[in-house]
């Protein structure tokens, strides 16, 4: 049991660490590539390439609460690491993974990325027709809790569905006289 308790922390350590690394190298790409560029389809108004600096959350929520943001992200991740080590079921382990590595990749840029240290603005380069501009880390980030919440489900499923257990006749205790 401890051996496939290591091989999924190793595995979900990969993943993250892929996503992480993916997420970053795209984004300075985006910079080096996209700066001072107007938008460029990909698939007409429907996706494009835009470079994008974000200060806040989703959608630039909190935008000027930006060190609260990174502290949240702070708090989230650790949250996401707890969960992986508590997690036994392999599509969570991914799941989790996924969210973990999204989420890396955009609290290095909060804590990295101008104005200063923790108030650091997201670097978004995928435009969304004219909902939002994202990045890959936001992309792990979906794909993971869609992954995360259909595995729970899924188990959830299972568990009401698995017929309760009707005690054997060897589970009956017997009394000293032969009763039951």
């Amino acid at each position: 049991m401890r051996h496939e308790h290591l091989l999924r922390l190793a595995m979900a350590c990969s993943v993250a660490a892929a996503v992480l690394v993916i997420d970053q190298v795209s984004k300075a790409l985006a910079i080096a590539e996209l700066t001072g560029l107007g938008r460029i389809p990909l698939l007409g108004d429907l996706l494009g390439l835009q470079l994008a600096y974000n200060p806040g959350a989703a959608l630039s929520l909190g935008a000027n609460r930006t060190w609260l943001i990174t502290l949240v992200g702070v708090i989230f991740i650790v949250a996401a690491c707890a969960a992986l080590w508590r997690s036994r079921s392999m599509a969570r382990v991914v799941g989790l993974a996924l969210i973990l590595g999204g989420a890396l990749g955009n609290l290095v840029d909060r804590l990295f990325a101008p104005p200063s240290f923790g108030q650091g603005h997201v670097t978004d380069f995928l435009a969304y027709g004219e909902l939002f501009i994202g990045n890959l880390a936001d992309v792990a980030l979906g794909i993971g809790v869609a992954i995360f919440v259909l595995a729970n489900l899924r188990e959830r499923r299972r568990e009401s569905a698995a017929p309760e257990r009707v005690p054997a006749a060897s589970d009956i205790p017997v009394s000293q006289n032969g009763e039951s």
